[in-house]
C-alpha cells in the first residue's frame, strides 16, 4: 500500500514541484512501448524532425552547423537523413561552448562527466532531458514488478549524487525508502557493513555499478555471509559494462536476477533490459545509429559506435553524440511483445579494448579471463600504455603463489602475441575512479575507433 501511495500520489507531486512532466511522459511509454516497430519508427521520424525544428531556429551552434550543411530540418522523412549532418564530440562540444545552449531555454542545470578517460566534459540539461530520463528509468524498473516507493538500496559513487546529501534530499530518499550506500568506500570493514545493512533493510531492489555490486557479492562469498534471502527480486546494474562474470556473481549471491541498463550522464538512459533478456533502446526519445570507423551505418548484426540523438535535449542539444561505446544491434524483436529496438551486445568503451602491436583489437574480457579465477586474487586492474605494455596491479591474498603468478604471466603473453610486455605488481588496494566505478581494463593506446569519435566532422 505504501508503494501504491509513493507511486501514484507522493512521487508525482515531487515531479511537479520539481518542474518535470516525467509522470505524463512515464504514461506515454507505458502505451508507446507495446507499438509495433514500424510505428514506432514512423513516430520517432516524426519527433525528430520537431526537435530539429526547434535546434535549428533557437540554437546558434545549430543555425550554423544546418547551414553550413545546407540542411532543412522540414525535409527530414526518416531516421536515416540525420546522416546529413556532422557528428557532435566532446572537443566539438568544449569548442560550442554557450552557443550549445537554446536562446529559449529555463532553468538548465550544470553536469559534467567524471573524466575517466580523458578531460571531463561539461554540459548543460534542462527539464525536459531530466524528465525523459526519469520516465525511462520508471518504465524499466516497472518491468521488474518493483516500483517507485519500494525499498531500494543504491551503491553508487558520482561525486554530483554523493555531494547533495543535503536535508531536502535525506528527507525525500526517506519518503521513497531509497537508501545510498557509497561506491567510494568498499573496504571490508565498510562492506560488510553494507552487508549488515541489506540484511536489514530488505531491499526489494539493488543498483548500482555493476563492478560495484560485483565487489560486494565477492566479498559477501569470501565472508560466508548468505544473502540469497535479503529480499531482492532484481540488481538492477548501470554506469559501466556488465561482464557475465558480474552477473554471474550477483545473482548468485543475491538470489536475484541482474537486469543490465546501459547509458551515460551525457547521453543519457539508451537501453533497459527486461526479464525476457532483451536490453531494449529508449526509442521514443532517443535514435540510436551504430556506425564504423569511418562513420559509415553499419548493419544489424555487425558490430559499430553508438551515436545518439536525444530528443529530450532541446535546450542544450545532444544530435548525432559519439559515444565511443561498441555495441551490435539485434535483428530479431523480443519475445516479451514489445516493439522496442534491441541491442544484442554492448561492448563498453573504445578504451575497455586493449590493442596488441601489431594493431589487432582485443576486448577487455580476453584478459579478464586469465587473472578472474585464479586463486589468491582479490582485485585487479589492466592499464595499457601507449607504447602498448601492460601494467598489471593486483590485490593478492596469501593463495596468490608465485606459480600462480607465473600461470597468470604465461596465460597473458599468450593472449597479447609475441613482444609483449607485461609487468605485474601486487598493491595493497586498487582505488575506484573518480565516478566511483572499478575498471578492470584501462587502455591508453589510440585506437582507430577513438581516434575516429575526436575527429568527427563535427570536431
Amino acid at each position: 500500500m505504501y508503494t501504491a501511495l509513493c507511486s501514484s500520489l507522493l512521487f508525482p507531486l515531487h515531479e511537479r514541484l520539481k518542474g518535470h512532466h516525467s509522470v505524463s511522459l512515464h504514461r506515454e511509454l507505458e502505451a508507446s512501448q507495446w507499438w509495433p516497430a514500424e510505428r514506432l519508427l514512423a513516430d520517432q521520424a516524426v519527433r525528430l524532425r520537431d526537435f530539429l525544428r526547434q535546434a535549428g531556429r533557437d540554437v546558434p551552434h545549430y543555425r550554423d552547423v544546418f547551414a553550413q550543411a545546407g540542411f532543412d530540418p522540414e525535409s527530414l522523412s526518416s531516421v536515416a537523413d540525420l546522416q546529413r549532418l556532422p557528428f557532435l564530440d566532446k572537443p566539438a562540444i568544449r569548442a560550442a561552448g554557450d552557443r550549445l545552449k537554446s536562446e529559449r531555454a529555463g532553468k538548465l542545470i550544470r553536469y559534467n562527466t567524471g573524466g575517466s578517460s580523458g578531460e571531463p566534459l561539461v554540459f548543460y540539461m534542462g527539464m525536459g532531458r531530466v524528465s525523459h530520463d526519469v520516465a525511462a528509468k520508471w518504465r524499466a524498473t516497472r518491468w521488474w514488478d518493483v516500483d517507485i516507493g519500494d525499498t531500494e538500496v543504491v551503491l553508487w559513487g558520482s561525486p554530483i549524487e554523493i555531494g547533495k546529501q543535503d536535508r531536502i534530499k535525506a528527507v525525500r530518499d526517506r519518503v521513497f525508502r531509497s537508501h545510498l550506500l557509497p561506491a567510494f568506500q568498499m573496504s571490508d570493514p565498510q562492506m560488510d557493513r553494507y552487508l549488515d545493512e541489506i540484511a536489514l533493510l530488505r531491499p526489494r531492489m539493488l543498483f548500482g555499478y555493476a563492478s560495484a555490486l560485483a565487489l560486494l557479492a565477492a566479498h559477501a562469498e569470501r565472508r560466508g555471509r548468505d544473502m540469497r534471502n535479503c529480499g531482492a527480486r532484481v540488481a538492477f546494474a548501470t554506469g559501466e559494462t556488465l561482464y557475465p562474470t558480474q552477473r554471474e556473481i550477483i545473482e548468485r549471491v543475491f538470489g536475484a536476477p541482474v537486469a543490465n541498463g546501459y547509458g551515460s550522464r551525457d547521453a543519457g538512459f539508451i537501453a533497459h533490459q527486461c526479464p525476457k533478456g532483451s536490453l531494449h533502446l529508449s526509442a521514443e526519445h532517443i535514435v540510436v545509429e551504430l556506425v564504423d570507423t569511418n562513420g559509415r551505418p553499419v548493419a544489424p548484426g555487425e558490430q559499430g559506435e553508438i551515436v545518439t540523438t536525444h530528443l529530450g535535449t532541446g535546450d542544450f542539444p545532444f544530435i548525432r553524440y559519439r559515444t565511443g561505446d561498441m555495441a551490435v544491434m539485434g535483428r530479431e524483436p523480443c519475445t516479451c511483445g514489445r516493439g522496442l529496438p534491441i541491442l544484442r551486445e554492448v561492448f563498453g568503451r573504445s578504451t575497455d579494448f586493449v590493442r596488441t602491436a601489431s594493431g589487432n583489437a582485443m576486448h577487455a574480457l580476453a584478459l579478464i579471463y586469465e587473472v578472474r579465477d585464479r586463486p589468491g586474487v582479490r582485485a585487479f586492474k589492466f592499464i595499457q600504455e601507449p607504447d602498448y605494455s601492460l601494467d598489471l596491479q593486483l590485490v593478492a591474498g596469501p593463495e596468490l603463489t608465485a606459480e600462480v603468478e607465473r600461470d597468470i604471466r604465461t596465460g597473458i603473453l599468450r593472449r597479447m602475441g609475441e613482444g609483449a610486455e607485461l609487468t605485474i605488481r601486487r598493491v595493497p588496494e586498487i582505488p575506484p575512479e573518480k565516478s566511483g566505478k572499478y575498471r578492470y581494463v584501462v587502455s591508453k593506446v589510440l585506437s582507430t575507433a577513438a581516434a575516429g569519435a575526436g575527429q568527427g566532422e563535427g570536431s
